[in-house]
């Protein structure tokens, strides 16, 4: 018994010793917000702030002699960017700095140059500027990510100039991806959930490694007389954006791939089940060529299912001018193999090209 006690005392002096040699447990809170710190901080050189002015004309009516003439007023506004090159061409939204006469770009050390406009898509509502700094200027580009391998749930940090409120940082989580909302022609947008307001169009929003996954581009609002952020976001997929930077700097226009279908939906089609029906051929075109015919019905594309003309869409524009598109279509029943390589997309009017 008495050594039994002996034993028990032992090892109560004992176990201080352990915990103390174990230390403190790790403060998983510290090290998530360091890597939110080391992402901030690898990204922000990269994110500027584009101040823009412009004039718009108010009409008046002479109330002595009945003319009517316009009243200038001097419009300036703000929002973000991003640098995407080491010669200073920055990505931005193209709402950002549409009817912009004069454009100024301020790097994160408040360091201020004058801009010009390279080219834009208002189908995406992207644009490109360039920075005109003085030979030798350091430019830090961003890195980008890769939008196709971002996961919904995963963290996304936004960074723009909010409300003037220069080089603001909020965090979220890439709530979905793929979001059409009905505001532009060609739509794929990642949904967050990290605040985003007005201002911070144009602005990069990242992955926790500081890698650009998207261009910060719309909010949904509570109403229109709420402008505030209510948890929704959207950003332009980068891969999908640097498509349209690297077209747009190229050539000043952006050159999309194009198969030459309508597509639209179908009662050919079982609910829930993939297909989009074929609804006519351009003659001359990629698809023409190839002899998709109206009436077939597209099942997938590269691989994957399409429910949705936008589905086929998507995957068509993540590819280049003269690269080829694996189709597969039902045809009587009958499934038929297609590679099909994707002609430039011409300027439509009226609906035709």
């Amino acid at each position: 018994m008495k050594r039994l006690c002996v034993s028990l005392i032992a090892g109560l002096f004992l176990l201080p010793v352990v915990f103390e040699a174990a230390g403190a447990p790790p403060n998983y809170a510290r090290e998530l917000g360091n890597s939110f710190a080391d992402a901030v901080e690898r990204v922000m050189p990269s994110v500027v702030v584009i101040r823009t002015e412009s004039t718009v004309y108010h009409a008046a009516r002479d109330i002595y002699f009945g003319g009517v003439y316009g009243i200038p007023e001097r419009l300036a506004g703000q929002g973000s960017g991003v640098i995407i090159s080491k010669d200073g061409f920055v990505l931005t939204s193209n709402h950002v700095i549409r009817n912009a006469e004069e454009i100024e770009v301020a790097l994160q050390d408040g360091t201020k140059y004058p801009a010009r406009r390279v080219g834009v898509d208002p189908m995406t509502d992207l644009a490109v500027l360039k920075i005109q700094a003085p030979e030798g200027t350091v430019l830090t580009p961003v890195e980008p990510g890769d939008s196709d391998k971002v996961r919904v749930g995963e963290f996304a940090i936004a960074i723009g100039s909010p409300f003037s409120l220069n080089s603001s940082v909020t965090v979220g989580i890439v709530s979905q991806k793929g979001r059409s909302v009905g505001l532009l022609p060609y739509e794929d947008f990642i949904q967050t959930d990290a605040s985003i307001n007005p201002g911070n169009s144009g602005g990069p929003l990242v992955d926790a490694d500081g890698r650009m996954i998207g261009i910060n581009a719309v909010i949904q609002t509570g109403g229109p007389l709420s402008q505030g952020n209510i948890g929704i976001g959207f950003a332009v997929p980068v891969n999908m954006a640097m498509r349209v930077a690297e077209s747009l700097i190229r050539s000043g226009q952006v050159d999309r791939p194009w198969l030459g279908m309508q597509l639209m939906s179908s009662d050919k089609v079982n609910p829930g089940d993939p297909g989009v029906l074929v609804g006519g051929v351009y003659g001359g075109t990629p698809a023409a060529r190839c002899g998709i015919l109206e009436g077939d019905i597209v099942v997938k594309v590269d691989g994957s299912p399409v429910y949705e003309a936008r589905d086929i869409q998507r995957i068509v524009f993540r590819h280049r001018v003269g690269e080829t598109v694996k189709l597969e279509v039902r045809r009587n029943g009958s499934p038929i193999h297609f590679e099909i390589v994707a002609d430039r997309m011409p300027v439509f009017d009226k609906g035709r090209p």
